[in-house]
C-alpha cells in the first residue's frame, strides 16, 4: 500500500513537473515594447521597434501610453511618438494591447509628469482619469488596439515607486473605460505574488507575470521553482471561480534582473539570470503552461544585445516568432 502510494505522489510530482499543457493548442507569441526603456539603454528606439517588427515579425504588441510622456505639461498633449508605434503596427497587421493609466510597465511603473507632484491625491486622480478619456477617445476607432490594461499589476505593493493602492479609485478608472468603449480590459498581476481572484472579478481578461529569476538589495537572485503547472491549474481554478473570460501571460521574464541598469552592469552579470541557454529554457517552459497569448519581457535587451555583437538571443527570438 506504502509503494503504491508514493508511487503515485511521485507521478503527481512529475506531472506537475515535466507535464506540457501546451499539447492540442496553438500557442501565440507577442512582445512588450517601451519606449523609455530603448532610450534608457541608448538605442534609436523608433528604429529598435521596427526591429521588432519587420525581423522579429512581432505581430502581437503590448505598448505603453506613458503620462510623462504625453502630457509634458497640463492640459499640453503630445501623441507624436505614440501615434507613430501605433501606426506602424496597423500598417503591418498587427495587434495591440495599450497600457492606460499612471502606473505601467518599466520602473519606476509610476510614470508621472513633474506638473503632477504639486497635487493632492484627489486632483491626480482627476487628472488620471482624464488622461484616460483623452487615450481612449483619439484611439475609439483604431482597429488594431483589441484590448485596453488598465495600469500595471495595480495591486502589487512591494514593487515600484507608486503611492499604496486604492482599490475605489482603480474601480472608477475601470468604470470610466467601460463607459467610453466596448473592446475587453485586461489587469495584471504577478504570477508568483497573487492569487489573482482580486484582478479577475474586475477583468475581463487577466495577464500575468511570470518570472524565474529576480533580485533584490535583500537576498540578491531568487529562483521560482515553480513548475508550469502552477500556472495552468491556478488558471483553471480562478476561471472556475470567478467571470473572467481568459488569462493569459503578459510578461514572461526573458531578460536579466539587475540591481543596476543595464548599461551599468558587465555581460558576465547580466548571464547570471539571463543568457541564451536560460531563454531557450525560458520558452520552453513558458510553453508548457499551455496560457495563451504569451508576450515575451525584455525584447529591447534582445536589441541592445545585438547591438553589441551577440546576435544569438535576437536570431533564437526570430525562430520562436516564425
Amino acid at each position: 500500500m506504502e509503494i503504491a502510494i508514493s508511487g503515485i505522489l511521485l507521478a503527481i510530482v512529475i506531472w506537475l513537473y515535466l507535464g506540457d499543457f501546451s499539447k492540442g493548442k496553438t500557442i501565440e507569441y507577442g512582445a512588450s515594447f517601451s519606449q523609455k526603456y530603448a532610450a534608457e539603454l541608448n538605442l534609436d528606439w523608433p528604429e529598435a521597434y521596427l526591429a521588432l517588427l519587420d525581423d522579429l515579425q512581432v505581430k502581437k504588441l503590448r505598448l505603453m501610453a506613458y503620462w510623462d510622456l504625453l502630457e509634458p505639461e497640463m492640459g499640453n498633449y503630445n501623441f507624436a511618438d505614440l501615434d507613430w508605434q501605433i501606426n506602424e503596427a496597423k500598417s503591418r497587421s498587427a495587434e495591440i494591447i495599450l497600457a492606460i493609466g499612471h502606473r505601467l510597465p518599466r520602473w519606476p511603473e509610476c510614470h508621472w509628469p513633474n506638473w503632477t507632484y504639486t497635487l493632492n491625491q484627489s486632483q491626480r486622480e482627476e487628472q488620471i482619469l482624464q488622461l484616460i478619456r483623452t487615450v481612449i477617445e483619439r484611439y475609439q476607432n483604431d482597429s488594431s488596439i483589441t484590448a485596453w490594461q488598465v495600469e500595471n499589476e495595480p495591486f502589487l505593493r512591494i514593487f515600484g515607486e507608486c503611492p499604496a493602492p486604492n482599490n475605489n479609485f482603480y474601480k472608477q478608472e475601470i468604470k470610466l473605460i467601460k463607459l467610453l468603449d466596448a473592446r475587453p480590459v485586461v489587469v495584471t498581476e504577478s504570477g508568483e505574488l497573487s492569487t489573482w481572484l482580486r484582478a479577475a472579478n474586475l477583468a475581463d481578461y487577466v495577464g500575468t507575470s511570470v518570472y524565474r529569476i529576480t533580485w533584490n538589495k535583500h537576498f540578491g537572485y531568487l529562483y521560482y521553482p515553480l513548475p508550469p503547472a502552477y500556472y495552468y491549474l491556478k488558471a483553471r481554478l480562478v476561471k472556475w471561480l470567478t467571470p473572467v473570460k481568459d488569462i493569459f501571460i503578459s510578461e514572461m521574464q526573458m531578460e536579466p534582473w539587475l540591481g543596476l541598469p543595464v548599461v551599468w552592469t558587465s555581460l558576465e552579470d547580466q548571464a547570471r539570470s539571463m543568457d541564451l541557454e536560460r531563454f531557450i529554457k525560458n520558452f520552453n517552459y513558458v510553453k508548457r503552461s499551455g496560457l495563451s497569448p504569451i508576450y515575451f519581457w525584455g525584447a529591447e535587451w534582445w536589441y541592445w544585445l545585438k547591438e553589441q555583437g551577440d546576435r544569438g538571443i535576437w536570431e533564437a527570438a526570430k525562430e520562436i516568432f516564425k
